[in-house]
C-alpha cells in the first residue's frame, strides 16, 4: 500500500502560517543537508497532494523555478512540475494547471482509494485547512515536520486537537531546521 507523507515548515511553537498567511519566518537559505532529505524523501514520490488554497501559489511558483535554467532550485522545480498533483476543493470546478487533476468526492474516499492504487508514496503540502483535515481523519502515514527556529505567537495551526503519533527519528540540519519524523501510532 501507498504511504502518504506529510513534508510541512512549522515553527517551534506550532505554526505554519501567520495569523494573516504570513510565511516570511521561514529559514533561508536552505544548505545542501536539508535539501539532500528533502530530496531523499521526494524520489519515492510519484503524487502530490494539495489544497486548492496552496496549489494557486504552489504550482505558478514551480513551473516559473522549472524554466529559470539559472535558478539554484531548477531541478527541484522540474520534480514539482513533472510530478502528478491532485488538489482538493469545495469551490474549483475545474483545473487549468498542467499534470494536474481535480479531485472529486469526499477526502476520506479519495485519499483511501489511492493508497490502494498501485505506485509509490504521495506527499501532501499544506495549507492549513487541507493538511488539518488529513490529520483529523488519519489520513497520513508519515509526518516530516521541519521546526524552523522561530515562534511567531499566532497564526495558522495544522493540529487542531489530539494526535498521537509515534516517533521515527530526527535530524538537525546546519541553517537551524531540526526535522522530526513521526508515524500513526499503532491502534
Amino acid at each position: 500500500m501507498r504511504k502518504l507523507k506529510l513534508q510541512v515548515q512549522i515553527t517551534i511553537d506550532g505554526y505554519i502560517a501567520g495569523p494573516n498567511s504570513e510565511m516570511d519566518w521561514m529559514t533561508f537559505p536552505w544548505n545542501d543537508d536539508i535539501n539532500a532529505y528533502v530530496t531523499a524523501i521526494s524520489e519515492p514520490m510519484d503524487t502530490v497532494l494539495l489544497g486548492r488554497k496552496l496549489a494557486e501559489g504552489f504550482i505558478p511558483h514551480w513551473a516559473s523555478v522549472a524554466a529559470d535554467p539559472a535558478h539554484p532550485e531548477v531541478e527541484a522545480g522540474k520534480i514539482f512540475v513533472n510530478t502528478p498533483k491532485i488538489v482538493f476543493s469545495r469551490t474549483l470546478d475545474q483545473i487549468e494547471w498542467p499534470n494536474t487533476t481535480l479531485a472529486q468526492g469526499e477526502l476520506s474516499e479519495v485519499v483511501n482509494a489511492l493508497k490502494q492504487q498501485a505506485g509509490d508514496d504521495m506527499m501532501a503540502y499544506g495549507g492549513a485547512e487541507f493538511v488539518s483535515s488529513l490529520i483529523e481523519a488519519n489520513l497520513i502515514d508519515e509526518y516530516h515536520l521541519f521546526i524552523n527556529p522561530t515562534a511567531i505567537g499566532s497564526g495558522l495551526r495544522i493540529f487542531t486537537g489530539r494526535t498521537n503519533l509515534s516517533f521515527l527519528r530526527s535530524q538537525a540540519f546546519d541553517n537551524g531546521i531540526v526535522v522530526l519524523v513521526y508515524g500513526k501510532r499503532a491502534e
